[in-house]
């Protein structure tokens, strides 16, 4: 059984007692490819990675959304997708908000980053997004690094081992969105810069065999360099 190929919508690529987890299906006892990209099968998933694609909202998702407009009530968000977020001006300014009174650009302007979750989604209408979290709103400083979707997970790591490994070894802070945005920040220049070719790294060879094998030689020749 191959632990990785390229496969297409429609491939098996494997059957047995394999748990589904993404884009992919299970019919019978047949796991099958739902897009084009390469095939990983892990313990005892099966996923696929794509080679392309806008990302679809999925409830209780982390993403980086750009305020792109706003109306008295609420914010309009870019999140890397065919849906526009919508960020209740009530999730940010709390009960009292009122919207004759508060001004919702004394919060959040144009271009402002924001790292959200998708609170509700149905496919029907554009998903609906909080900041209710610990950790999530506006993001004040760090450049944003646009990679797919599909290699989110290679990004993370088994039990984020990918990118603790990048942090730890660049001092930098990095958000990740599971749209494929990904917000690096870093007092030094030198380690904004690694941070962010090692997530472009992973972006580009994400169907790579041992890749953080490669990333890491890579941080350590930048480090003795």
């Amino acid at each position: 059984m191959e632990r990785r190929k390229n496969v297409i919508p429609g491939d098996v690529i494997t059957s047995g007692p394999f748990r589904p987890e993404q884009n992919v299906i299970l019919e019978d006892k047949n796991i099958i490819s739902t897009v084009v990209g390469v095939s990983e099968i892990y313990d005892d998933t099966v996923r696929v990675i794509p080679f392309a694609g806008k990302y679809i909202p999925k409830i209780d998702d982390l993403v980086v959304g750009k305020i792109l407009s706003h109306t008295s009530l609420s914010w309009e968000l870019d999140i890397n997708s065919c849906y526009v977020g919508f960020l209740p001006a009530q999730d940010v300014f709390g009960r009292d908000f009122s919207a004759h009174a508060d001004e919702l650009t004394s919060k959040l302007k144009q271009g402002d980053m924001v790292a959200v979750r998708i609170a509700n989604f149905d496919r029907t209408r554009d998903p609906l997004v909080t900041i209710g979290d610990r950790d999530l709103g506006k993001i004040d400083n760090g450049i944003l690094v646009k990679i797919s979707p599909g290699t989110i997970p290679r990004l993370i790591g088994k039990k984020g081992s990918m990118i603790q490994m990048i942090e730890n070894a660049t001092d930098a802070a990095v958000t990740i969105g599971q749209n494929g945005w990904v917000v690096v920040s870093c007092e030094s220049t030198e380690g904004l810069l690694k941070a962010k070719e090692a997530v472009i790294m992973v972006d580009q060879k994400a169907h790579v065999a041992n890749l953080t094998e490669e990333v890491k030689k890579m941080l350590e020749s930048r480090n003795e360099s």
